[in-house]
This record gives C-alpha cells, sequence and structure tokens, in this order.
C-alpha cells in the first residue's frame, strides 16, 4: 500500500525500550513485561499475550468515589506484550515520579501509570466539599505515570514570592511542596464566565510547579456503569 497513511510520521516502528513510551501527540506506547495499570476503556490496540482485567477500588475505593466524585477507573494490563492507550485524542504526556516525590493530579487527566507507583484519593486542602469538593489523586513511589490534557498544558512555576491563581476547571495538577487554598477575587466576579459570578480560583504557594489546561470548560463526563 501506498500514500501518507503509510508514511514513516504514521507507522509505529518496532520497540526500542520496555515500560512507556509517547508514540505519537495523542497516544502512548506501553511495552508490557509483567503488569501495569490504565484506564478502563483507553487501550486502543495492542499486541502479544496480554490479559486486561478490571481492577476492583473495594468498599473504601467505591465509598470515596461515592463521596468525592473523585475515582480512577482502572483496569490491570499483565503479560508480555504491547499496548497503546489513549483518550478522546487529547494530548499524551509523561511524569517520572522519583522515590520520595509526588504528583497531585486531576484524575480525569490520568491515563496509565508504571505498577511501581501507588495512588490515593485526597482532599484539596482549603477546598473541601463546602468549598466545592475539590478531590485528586496523589501519586507516589517510583515509575512513570502518563496523563492526557485537552490542548498543550502551561507549566507555571510556582515561588515564595510569586503564588500561582488557577481555574479550578483547568488544573491538571501540581508537584509536592505547594500549599492549596481558595482564592475569591470579588472585584472579578462581574468578568469571569461572562458574568456569570464564578470568582473562586485554586491558589497555590510555596517551590514548584503547576500544571494547567488551556481550558475552562468543564470537562466531559462519560457515564458510569
Amino acid at each position: 500500500m501506498k500514500g501518507d497513511l503509510f508514511s514513516s510520521r504514521h507507522m509505529v516502528q518496532p520497540a526500542t525500550a520496555p515500560g512507556m513510551t509517547v508514540e505519537n501527540a495523542k497516544c502512548v506506547r506501553y511495552v508490557v513485561n509483567g503488569e501495569m495499570l490504565a484506564r478502563q476503556g483507553a487501550m486502543v490496540a495492542y499486541r502479544g499475550n496480554l490479559a486486561f482485567e478490571r481492577k476492583s477500588q473495594g468498599v473504601g475505593g467505591m465509598l470515596k468515589r461515592a463521596v468525592t466524585g473523585e475515582g480512577l477507573p482502572l483496569m490491570t494490563v499483565r503479560g508480555q506484550g504491547e499496548a497503546w492507550f489513549a483518550l478522546e485524542a487529547q494530548s499524551c504526556f509523561i511524569v517520572e515520579v522519583a522515590p520520595g516525590e509526588e504528583f497531585t493530579v486531576n484524575g480525569r487527566n490520568v491515563l496509565c501509570f508504571d505498577a511501581t507507583l501507588s495512588y490515593r484519593i485526597a482532599t484539596v486542602k482549603g477546598a473541601g466539599i463546602t468549598g466545592g469538593g475539590l478531590f485528586n489523586s496523589v501519586f507516589t513511589g517510583h515509575g512513570k505515570l502518563g496523563l492526557v490534557c485537552e490542548g498543550d498544558p502551561l507549566v507555571i512555576p510556582v515561588s515564595p514570592q510569586y503564588p500561582v491563581y488557577v481555574d479550578t476547571d483547568a488544573v491538571v495538577g501540581w508537584t509536592a511542596g505547594l500549599a492549596t487554598s481558595l482564592h475569591r477575587s470579588q472585584s472579578l466576579g462581574s468578568m469571569l464566565r461572562g458574568g456569570s459570578g464564578e470568582a473562586v480560583q485554586l491558589m497555590l504557594q510555596g517551590e514548584g510547579h503547576v500544571v494547567v489546561r488551556p481550558s475552562e470548560a468543564p470537562p466531559h463526563r462519560p457515564q458510569q456503569h
């Protein structure tokens, strides 16, 4: 076959390393030799001897998900082979978490991750249920985390001298060492969101980085079955 579709731009090349790599801007490739975890429904292709199993969150996890609305519908991938993961043609990125580090991320942005990483659902400090019910997933351990984002994300440095204020619908995640709180800008109420009066941002203080997606629109939330 000939044509641009079959050019090297689109053709999958032999794997050069085990584990997670970015196949292209919209897809992550994972060379599995053992076990890894991924978002349910995110696998778009695979080859080799792989088994996919829905990962149970247990009673505690189900309760957290029901109360917080923040849950990671995960599947475990076991065996030897290759799998490709994507979500609604969103842009894909990889974060490497080292021992002693942690990365806080919104569950909607998680695509896949190494089995050597663990995560917990945590309340965003200063933004509990009375402040909008903001909950994120905190990853720790040692390994790679595959993320998706609508468009190209902004990575903004945060310093003690320059705190950063982000829209709660636009924040993707942030590094350890940052303190969070809700910030109300009453003077902006007539200008934000077309005059809807929405004037609450998440303020991050300390030393680190915050990742923001270039969109304020609430993400599409597929129905959970």
